[in-house]
């Protein structure tokens, strides 16, 4: 069992981007943790933080051994491989079976059974798991990355989908990592059962936000929208799979349908700063690059 007089946070994915700007903060905080990898080569070197694995989610005993000790789990998740959920419920009740009482679960903002964005519905059930397993949790939806349009525009700095006027509040990696860290330092019941949607400041239209990344960088993106049918043959014309074309036509269908407008108070409420807007964004991935 975990000493709860010194908790200590372990935090899976955190090779990524999200799981290691967590890491990087609660180590900044001078929090114990235990970070998992299936390659723990790749983890990061950082003051009171222990390596734990080779570990996957959907391999119980190693992720036991790779759990042992922690009284929280932050749970990034797994890649939508179509066992997302079964994975995902191996690592929990690894967890609790070496006396993890605590699940924090990053979700996807807008999650839910007939979400039109796919990967929301994978998220849903993961939620659904969580409500029945007996176990202290708070999920807490993501919103849609800020990186991400830039992630997705093509060599020739253009992104394309059937995103139409929608809008949705973009969110930055470390706002999202401030206010997990944050729930991940409380110790206190306040964020038990609770579902935590952290969004961005602002709502803007994908013309909007790929203007922004232009201003930022000085580069030249631009946004052009499709046509389902257009979104489609592109896509299928490049030889892209057909799982692969469903996720991203449906990430540019939630945007359009509206689904993920709403702005949250959850990152100054829990954090006690701003959000952080797209303007005040230094860095963005390379083109193409878009997993």
């Amino acid at each position: 069992m975990s000493n709860q007089n010194n908790p200590t946070i372990a935090v899976t994915g955190a090779t990524g981007a999200l799981g290691g700007t967590i890491a990087k903060r609660l180590a900044a905080r001078g929090a114990s943790q235990l970070l998992l990898s299936r390659d723990p080569t790749r983890l990061p070197e950082l003051p009171g933080a222990r390596h734990r694995g080779p570990a996957s989610y959907d391999d119980t005993p190693a992720m036991r051994d790779a759990l042992r000790g922690a009284s929280t789990l932050v749970l990034i998740s797994s890649h939508p491989t179509g066992k997302r959920l079964e994975e995902h419920a191996s690592a929990v009740r690894a967890a609790m079976d070496v006396g993890v009482d605590r699940v924090l679960y990053v979700s996807l903002i807008g999650a839910g059974p007939t979400a039109t964005y796919r990967n929301a519905r994978d998220h849903w059930l993961t939620e659904q798991f969580l409500a029945g397993a007996g176990v202290r949790h708070t999920i807490l939806r993501s919103g849609f990355y800020a990186t991400t349009p830039a992630a997705l525009a093509d060599d020739e700095l253009v992104v394309r989908g059937p995103g139409g006027d929608g809008r949705t509040a973009f969110v930055t990696h470390d706002d999202i990592a401030e206010v997990i860290t944050t729930v991940a330092l409380d110790e206190s019941t306040e964020h038990d059962g609770r579902i935590l949607d952290v969004t961005g400041p602002q709502a803007l239209t994908l013309a909007e936000m790929v203007g922004a990344i232009a201003e930022s960088t000085g580069k030249s993106y631009r946004y052009e929208p499709e046509t389902l049918e257009r979104a489609f043959a592109r896509r299928w014309q490049l030889g892209v799979s057909g799982t692969q074309i469903e996720a991203w036509i449906s990430w540019y269908q939630a945007i359009a349908g509206g689904e993920l407008a709403a702005v949250t108070d959850v990152v100054p409420r829990v954090t006690g700063s701003p959000a952080t807007p797209v303007s005040r964004m230094d860095w963005w991935p390379a083109p193409d690059s878009a997993r």
